[in-house]
């Protein structure tokens, strides 16, 4: 027998693994903040706004118990039928056990920093999280409530699956699209799918319950595309998981096209009938969900069905019954669950879940934030949270025309006043702008017209963009919202010896660094005029630079997750700052720092904020949530 044949008869033996597993009821679904239980009777829904959990009786669609479990709940599992729900709490490193019957907390458990995706194991003993940061993936005995086993998965892990034949865990990077094995008997990476360079936002993968395939929904980002007809792409990743060979083993599919001129945002999430014969793929910035035929060819792999079904309000979560002839949609913003037949995808139920305990204009202004619809777009292609998930980077430095910019986190930015890299906004209605350029081309909030933009000049400093819309102050207002958790390079709030080294070396007039980052919020932005902008050497690295050579300055808290740094993302780590982007010493005073002191300031950096920031200053805006 020649190779060819062999490797053939190897990919027919995994292939029927999978069928004959799989229909044993072994669970294949990936992370969602919705789950339905083995008997498909119950479903719980992580309400990720309001920091709780909702139980739903599926039979009259009532919500029958609803429990807080702390800031921000990203993903729920049912663990067999232990009368168990876990779901990871993202901002407070915890996974939480819920009586399934009552909503009663069975136990709370600590894990590492940012638990995101979370699966069990059919026999419910075992759950698997993913680690946003550091990435890492730990293993959970659910009976003892202990972490056994944790492994580096790769970078910013989100998306989880397990294997029907429960050997193998598949993982996501959030912002690369990859898809990563994690053997469980080695519990150590072993294979590696790779998308495309600018593949981005992979929160979630599913995997097909008869046919060794993986799905992964994202988008792709084209930073040198600044125009919202090129910028912004969904996609769908369909993953062979066969022994590795010459040919490609990941397809992409653009679902713009794929609906003829009719464009969605967004993608999500999907899910796949238990059946195999359907995959929905859910749209959360044109409120959309696309039904497809999983075709058996290694080559078509999906065909579409009918038009766009129109759902709710940023839909965030989907799944198929077990019997297949269900499929239910989070419509997050609508704070509900819709009931779907799959046969006519005609709504036959709806039920109300956790509301979050904000203010009407927050409610807006991250609806707003959410969509790709008009106003805020008019070819449906971007949305603020294309760029900025949750106020999170999406880890790209982009071709804007004023230079290169890597995205910026939103945390902090109510106290960090101007805006942008090259200060050229002071209120956060200001991003009007951004919604009438061409990145956006929405018709925007302010009724009328708003003066020119003159290219490379800061046009929005000269106007007042607050209080003339309710909408822009809304969206301002939610923008504004996003804070920071503790770090987790500084345990219970304590530095380590080489980051209380790093400190005072940080605060020594020699060096300088905290001539500029100062204050709680580790910067010297000021809405006093004139701005406090500092020339740090790196205005000329970027040739397509418009606007340099000086520079407002960012916050540091939260630097150990948003690399890469600087305004044109050209330092790859905090090291790189203080050495290979810093030859000149502009960037503080370093070259005569020895490794040793390079490496405790290094540690520092990392450890904030060791302490959280104030939520009032003397530069906070006025366009805030109200503490609560």
């Amino acid at each position: 027998m020649n190779n060819s044949c062999l490797q053939f008869r190897g990919i027919e033996m995994i292939a029927l693994l999978f069928l004959v597993i799989s229909s044993s009821g072994s669970s294949y679904h990936g992370n969602s903040q919705m789950a339905i239980s083995q008997d498909g009777e119950h479903l719980a829904v992580a309400c990720t706004d309001a920091g709780t959990v909702c139980g739903i009786a599926l039979k009259t669609m009532e919500r029958v118990w609803e429990t807080p479990v702390g800031k921000r709940p990203e993903s729920v599992a049912f663990l067999c039928n232990m009368q168990t729900v876990a779901v990871t709490v993202y901002d407070e490193d915890a996974v939480v056990l819920i009586n399934s019957k009552t909503g009663e907390i069975k136990s709370r458990i600590p894990v590492q920093d940012e638990p995101y995706g979370c699966v069990a194991s059919a026999d419910g003993t075992r759950l698997y999280v993913t680690h946003d940061y550091p990435g890492t993936i730990s293993e959970i005995d659910t009976r003892s409530h202990k972490i056994i086993r944790s492994v580096h998965g790769g970078l910013r892990n989100r998306g989880i699956a397990l294997a029907p034949d429960e050997k193998r865990l598949y993982v996501t990077e959030f912002h690369s699209g990859d898809l990563v094995a994690i053997d469980l008997v080695k519990f150590s990476a072993v294979d590696r799918w790779h998308g495309h360079s600018m593949d981005n936002l992979a929160r979630q993968v599913v995997l097909h319950p008869k046919r060794p395939k993986a799905y992964t929904s994202h988008i792709r980002s084209r930073v040198n595309v600044i125009d919202g007809g090129g910028s912004i792409f969904p996609h769908l990743s369909v993953h062979d998981l066969i022994p590795a060979t010459k040919e490609k083993r990941t397809k992409s599919f653009g679902m713009d096209t794929y609906n003829g001129v009719y464009v969605v945002t967004n993608p999500w999430e999907a899910d796949i009938s238990p059946d195999g014969k359907r995959i929905y793929t859910l749209y959360s910035g044109t409120d959309d969900m696309n039904v497809s035929d999983l075709v058996d060819d290694d080559y078509r792999e999906i065909r579409l069905v009918g038009s766009p079904v129109r759902v709710g309000h940023n839909p965030r979560a989907v799944r198929v019954s077990p019997d297949s002839k269900t499929v239910f949609v989070y419509d997050t913003m609508d704070f509900q669950v819709r009931r779907l037949d799959a046969s006519t995808m005609k709504v036959t139920g709806t039920v109300k879940v956790s509301r979050p305990g904000k203010s009407d204009a927050w409610i807006r202004g991250k609806t707003l934030f959410s969509t790709a619809r008009p106003p805020m777009s008019s070819r449906l292609w971007v949305a603020c949270s294309s760029c900025h998930p949750d106020g999170q980077p999406d880890g790209k430095v982009w071709f804007n025309p004023e230079g290169l910019r890597k995205t910026p986190s939103l945390a902090g930015l109510a106290h960090t006043h101007p805006l942008h890299f090259s200060a050229d906004r002071d209120e956060t209605q200001d991003f009007e702008f951004t919604i009438r350029s061409r990145l956006m081309q929405g018709s925007g909030l302010i009724p009328g017209k708003l003066q020119a933009k003159v290219p490379f000049k800061p046009t929005e400093l000269e106007i007042k963009t607050s209080g003339k819309s309710q909408d822009l102050d809304a969206l301002a207002v939610y923008t504004n919202s996003f804070s920071f958790t503790l770090s987790p390079h500084a345990q219970d709030g304590k530095l380590s010896d080489s980051a209380i080294r790093g400190k005072a070396l940080f605060e020594e007039a020699s060096v300088g660094c905290a001539t500029c980052h100062s204050g709680p919020y580790f910067s010297d932005s000021t809405l006093e005029k004139p701005y406090k902008l500092h020339d740090v050497g790196t205005g000329t690295d970027d040739q397509t630079e418009k606007m340099g050579p000086r520079y407002d300055t960012p916050t540091l808290l939260g630097l150990y997750r948003t690399a890469p740094y600087l305004h044109h993302g050209g330092a790859a780590t905090l090291m790189d700052v203080l050495t290979t982007a810093n030859k000149a010493d502009k960037h503080g005073k370093t070259s005569h720092l020895s490794k040793h002191q390079l490496q405790d300031i290094v540690e520092y950096l990392k450890a904030l904020p060791f302490e959280l920031p104030p939520l009032k200053t003397s530069n906070t805006v006025k366009y805030v949530e109200p503490v609560r």
